[in-house]
């Protein structure tokens, strides 16, 4: 990226075709290898993505330990003035920039960041438009931070967004603190602390054939159904619990006890 920022505008035009791909850096990216028999070593290439979205950022300290070399920073919009809070500066700013402050603006410029500005008379909101620049760029894992709180409208369109078809494959959650969100479309691992929350909940309809071990009330081959709230506070019995869901789409929500 150049020393002097890279700016877009777009006015009544599709913003969708206005996200640059920006190709990841080398040191951007993990690579794993795992056998795969016979002297073969598969090459398994990963990349994390932190979003900051401009909802409310009540856990500074928090955001700050999940920071790590080599994430891809994407700002919101006015998700700006967390990543800044937090002490890292965005790769790049992606939104209208009505919520990004004059001063913040001036300071990504001279740092050289890319801002991609949008007009307002968009269908996307600035965080579905991160989420869709994180995974265009390779990302594996998004970590979406400052989502939840303020706008009960938006904090639900935030939620719902784990559900977009561009995201299908990808470990993406919303993480606040102590909490994390994401979606169960098949199978997962839940890994916490006996005593943690977990809540399973139903989304676009019923969910079938639901099993989960590893929890103080069970499910085997169970249909959770949409509206019902019977898979809300269940608990972790041991530090991982095994989900599967044969039809449908669960939204996974796990508050960690705090480990002091």
């Amino acid at each position: 990226m150049g020393s002097q920022a890279e700016r877009v505008s777009a006015i009544d035009t599709d913003p969708l075709n206005l996200i640059w791909v920006m190709p990841a850096e080398e040191d951007d990216i993990d690579f794993n290898k795992r056998s795969a028999g016979r002297g073969v070593f598969l090459c398994e290439v990963t990349m994390r993505a932190i979003i900051f979205a401009n909802g409310e950022f009540p856990d500074l300290q928090s955001a700050r330990k999940l920071l790590r070399p080599g994430d891809l920073i994407v700002a919101a919009d006015g998700g700006t003035r967390h990543a800044l809070a937090a002490g890292v500066t965005p790769g790049v700013v992606i939104g209208d920039l009505d919520s990004l402050a004059p001063d913040d603006q001036t300071r990504l410029e001279a740092a050289g960041v890319l801002i991609v500005c949008l007009s307002p008379r968009k269908d996307e909101t600035d965080l579905e438009l991160a989420l869709l620049h994180a995974a265009r760029e390779g990302a594996t894992e998004i970590v979406i931070l400052a989502a939840l709180g303020g706008r009960l409208d938006q904090t639900i369109a935030n939620v719902l967004l784990l559900a977009l078809p561009e995201l299908r494959g990808l470990d993406v959650r919303i993480v606040e603190g102590a909490r994390e969100a994401f979606l169960i479309q098949d199978q997962t691992v839940i890994e916490g602390r006996p005593g943690d929350t977990v809540s399973l909940i139903p989304l676009g309809g019923d969910a079938e054939g639901v099993t989960a071990e590893g929890l103080e009330w069970p499910l085997r081959e169970d249909t959770l159904h949409f509206g019902p709230a019977r898979g809300v506070s269940n608990v972790l019995t041991e530090e991982q619990a095994h989900v599967r869901v044969e039809r449908g789409t669960l939204l996974c929500v796990v508050i960690h006890r705090s480990s002091k």
